[in-house]
This record gives C-alpha cells, sequence and structure tokens, in this order.
C-alpha cells in the first residue's frame, strides 16, 4: 500500500498546537513528529495527527469521540499508547489543545531514552 504525503494542513496545526512547548521537531518516516526526552508522543502521518495518551486519556478521548482510534500506520499493526484524531477534534482549537496538553504531560513522565548511535555507513 502507497503512502500519502503528509497533510500539510494537518501538520501546520499540530506544529501551532505545540509551539509553547519545550519538544524538538524530527523527521520520522518523512512525516513530522515531536519528542521529550527523545520520546515521541505526537506526530503526523498522512492525514492523520496522532497523540500518545496514557491509558486512562485514551480510554477518555475514546468514549467522548467516536472516531478517535488507536494508530495504526500498517493496518492491524497499532502503536501502543497512541490514537489517531479526526478532523473535527484537530481543527478546533479548543478541543484540541487540551489533549494536545495532555500527551506531552504524559510524555514527559516517561523515563528519557538514549539516543540510538548511527550506524557508520557502509562503503
Amino acid at each position: 500500500m502507497a503512502w500519502k504525503k503528509v497533510n500539510e494542513e494537518m501538520s501546520a496545526i499540530l506544529e501551532e498546537a505545540l509551539a509553547p512547548y519545550d519538544c524538538e521537531k524530527r523527521k520520522m518516516f518523512g512525516c513530522p513528529a515531536y519528542f521529550i526526552n527523545n520520546n515521541m508522543f505526537a506526530g503526523v502521518h498522512q492525514d492523520t495527527i496522532l497523540l500518545r495518551l496514557s491509558e486512562q486519556d485514551r480510554a477518555e478521548i475514546q468514549a467522548l469521540y467516536d472516531e478517535v482510534v488507536p494508530f495504526e500506520p500498517f493496518e492491524g499493526r497499532p502503536m501502543r499508547e497512541y490514537v489517531g484524531l479526526p478532523e473535527p477534534l484537530v481543527s478546533d482549537s479548543g478541543l484540541f489543545a487540551p489533549w494536545v496538553k495532555r500527551s506531552y504531560e504524559w510524555a514527559a513522565t516517561l523515563p528519557p531514552k538514549e539516543k540510538k548511535k548511527k550506524k557508520p555507513k557502509k562503503a
């Protein structure tokens, strides 16, 4: 299955929502992803904004919004702790901002990950 390019509008929405937070933006598989202590907590994949949330927050957001689903970059391969958000939730900053904050705060509680060493380039 071919991947679609990242939705630039979704990317801009997430970047704006994360502007107040001390986090690092990187690319993962050509998609914008945001990290704190080397733990990814938010990103954009194709047309979907994904957030990493605690178990309690995932249950709450899925109870509030039927369209929120476990995030699966590949069908049948969900990413643990991540949800994909529907466009109506993302486009309303009053609804979206509190979930971004929860995601950031959850990731901040996780133990820092060591950066992986880059593999030497083959000659």
